[in-house]
C-alpha cells in the first residue's frame, strides 16, 4: 500500500503530545488541554499562532479572519499554498490544525471580528492572542480593552525584520491604552505609535535596506518567514506560563525583543508606555522617518 493510501493510526491525544512531557508534567497537559484561545487573524502571525498552539496540546479555540489567501501571502503564512490560493483562511487553518488533532473544538468567525460580535468571539476564553493585521487597530484596541474588562490575559506578537517583539497586557495590569496612548490620535499617528511602542529597542531597524518599504500613510511594509515562526515560538510560550501559571512572564510596561539578525535579546521597560520621554523621542524621529507622503 502507497502512503497516499495507508491508513492513519487512530488519534489518541495522550500519545500524540507525550513528548513534551518533561517540559510540563503529566498533570499539566490536561490542564493545557482544557483552556480556550482566541486568535484574531490567521495570516501571517495568526496561522503559525494556531498551529504551534495546538501542538502543544490545547483542544478549543476561538478563530476569526474574513480575508482570503492571495499569492502575496506566500512568503510567510502558514496556511498559503498554490492549492489554497482564494480560500478563506479561517476555513484553511482550521483544516491544517484539525489534521493534527481530529478532536479540536473550534467555533470560527468568517467575518472576522467586529465590534457586533466581539463579546461572542472573547465568550468562554482564557487567553487572547491578537494576529490582527497591523494595521487593523480600531478593533484591535478594543479587543484589548475587553479583554482588561473581562480580567482575559491578552498577547500580541510583532513580526519585525528577522525576529518578534512581544507584549503582555495581564489582568490588573497595564491595559493597552495606557501603554500605546492611541484615543483621539489620527489614524496615521496611531499607527505610528503602536509601531514604536511594539519595539521600543528597536533591532530590526538597522538592517532595514530600503526604508523606502516601510509606507505607513499607505498601509505596506515588508515581512518575513523567519518572523511570524519566531512569533509562535514566543508567544506560545508565553501562552504556556500563562496558561499553566508557572514561569515569569514580562507584562507592559515590559517586553521582550528577540532578533535573530542581530543575535540580541533585549527586555524593554518604558513606564508610561509611549508616553515615556524615551518613547517621545523615538516617535518624533519615527515621524519624520516614516511619515513622509
Amino acid at each position: 500500500m502507497s502512503d497516499a493510501q495507508a491508513i492513519p493510526e487512530p488519534f489518541d491525544y495522550a500519545t500524540a503530545f507525550s513528548r513534551t512531557i518533561g517540559w510540563m508534567t503529566s498533570a499539566e497537559q490536561p490542564k493545557l488541554r482544557s483552556k480556550r484561545v482566541a486568535i484574531a487573524g490567521l495570516g501571517g502571525v495568526g496561522g503559525a499562532h494556531l498551529l504551534t498552539l495546538t501542538r502543544l496540546g490545547i483542544e478549543s479555540f476561538n478563530l476569526a479572519d474574513l480575508d482570503r489567501f492571495g499569492i502575496e501571502n506566500l512568503n510567510r503564512q502558514a496556511g498559503a499554498f498554490r492549492s489554497t490560493m482564494g480560500r478563506p483562511k479561517v476555513d484553511v487553518v482550521s483544516r491544517m490544525a484539525r489534521d493534527i488533532n481530529p478532536d479540536l473544538d473550534i467555533n470560527k468567525f468568517p467575518d472576522g471580528v467586529t465590534f457586533d460580535n466581539m463579546e461572542q468571539f472573547l465568550s468562554g476564553v482564557d487567553l487572547y492572542v491578537d494576529g490582527l493585521d497591523f494595521f487593523v487597530l480600531d478593533i484591535r484596541a478594543k479587543l484589548f480593552a475587553m479583554c482588561a474588562e473581562r480580567g482575559i490575559p491578552a498577547i500580541t506578537a510583532a513580526p519585525l525584520g528577522m525576529g518578534a517583539a512581544v507584549l503582555a497586557f495581564l489582568p490588573g495590569q497595564m491595559t493597552f491604552e495606557e501603554y500605546f496612548r492611541l484615543e483621539g490620535q489620527p489614524m496615521n499617528e496611531q499607527l505610528l505609535r503602536f509601531m514604536v511602542g511594539l519595539a521600543p529597542a528597536v533591532l530590526h531597524q538597522s538592517y532595514l535596506v530600503d526604508p523606502s518599504a516601510v509606507d505607513l500613510v499607505n498601509h505596506r511594509g515588508p515581512s518575513t518567514p523567519m518572523a511570524c515562526e519566531i512569533c509562535a515560538g514566543i508567544a506560545g510560550t508565553q501562552a504556556l506560563k500563562i496558561l499553566l501559571g508557572r514561569g515569569k512572564v514580562y507584562a507592559a510596561p515590559h517586553g521582550l525583543h528577540f532578533d535573530a539578525y542581530r543575535n540580541k535579546l533585549v527586555h524593554t521597560w518604558r513606564p508610561g508606555g509611549n508616553s515615556n520621554p524615551l518613547q517621545r523621542l523615538l516617535l518624533s524621529v519615527a515621524r519624520r522617518r516614516f511619515m513622509r507622503r
